[in-house]
């Protein structure tokens, strides 16, 4: 990530779309327009009209329609699914005593800034590369949004271990408040080893009863029984210079997570994504239903 994450800023273009277009949301991020340039919307919904060839090669429609089924189809399950159950699991955690919330790879994340009543009892960590955090923060400033007193700026980068010491050097930080970790598509990018280890540091940073939240790829993901959207999206990734890197089966993923110290409190297929997170938008735009992304499954567990 020479300047800034990619796959980040067209994952913020997907809340964007979803919210704009729609009144009966999966997710709705009212501040993502926001942070990104007329320009970088108008170029992200260019090239995706032209790659409409590269994700259903008999399409026939206008412009518009060609983007409505990119977005939908491609780009908006796993952000806005992901973020759906993130934030309803976190609500949960903080009527239950999480004081503090780590959003691991924050990117384009706009929580902080359109934070809930219930959420201001927390202490929230963005942790990121510090390219993408640096872009970030500049966006913010050129927005002169107010920084809330309750956030925590951290740049680091996950492929090196010392990002925990400066996750434990920030004052606001306390090893023994019980906390709530969102890791939300990064288990992708990074080696099975390296995974292992960023569970582990987390593991050792955080009590007992403390919370982590992830999406993660199955285990057909890189094969030929992979849905034809999750094996498009490998390519995606691979030609926007952030190539994926691992997949899990359910089986594999308990035991590396028992390992590093963790439970599974709640798991979730594709199909239990849809009828369970998209339900009522689907209800509400049967014209434009949106399913669950091809091969990602949800995962929350909990620290013993």
């Amino acid at each position: 990530m020479s300047n800034k994450s990619l796959t980040a800023l067209v994952s913020a273009f997907a809340r964007v779309y979803h919210s704009e277009q729609y009144e009966a949301t999966i997710f709705k991020d009212s501040l993502a327009r926001q942070l990104m340039t007329e320009q970088e919307y108008d170029t992200i919904s260019s090239n995706m009209c032209k790659a409409i060839q590269f994700f259903q090669p008999d399409f026939t429609g206008s412009e518009q329609e060609a983007l409505r089924y990119v977005v939908n189809n491609q780009l908006s399950p796993s952000p806005l699914g992901r973020s759906s159950f993130t934030e309803r699991a976190l609500q949960q955690a903080a009527v239950l005593g999480a004081r503090q919330y780590l959003i691991l790879a924050a990117g384009y994340d706009t929580f902080a800034y359109r934070q809930p009543a219930w959420a201001e009892q927390l202490s929230i960590f963005e942790i990121d590369h510090p390219n993408t955090a640096a872009d970030k923060q500049s966006r913010i400033s050129r927005l002169q949004w107010d920084v809330p007193a309750n956030l925590q700026l951290i740049a680091a980068d996950f492929n090196d271990s010392s990002w925990t010491q400066k996750l434990l050097a920030n004052t606001h930080y306390s090893t023994s408040a019980r906390s709530f970790a969102s890791m939300l598509g990064i288990s992708y990018y990074l080696t099975k080893e390296a995974f292992s280890e960023l569970l582990t540091a987390l593991a050792n940073s955080m009590p007992a009863g403390s919370s982590v939240v992830f999406d993660y790829p199955d285990e057909l993901t890189f094969t030929p029984q992979a849905g034809s959207r999750a094996q498009k999206q490998v390519m995606m990734a691979a030609s926007a210079g952030e190539p994926m890197q691992a997949s899990y089966s359910y089986l594999e993923l308990e035991s590396l997570l028992e390992q590093a110290g963790w439970l599974i409190y709640e798991h979730l297929t594709p199909a239990e994504i849809t009828d369970q997170l998209f339900k009522h938008y689907n209800e509400n735009n049967p014209q434009h239903p949106i399913t669950a992304f091809d091969n990602v499954n949800y995962c929350l567990a909990v620290k013993r």
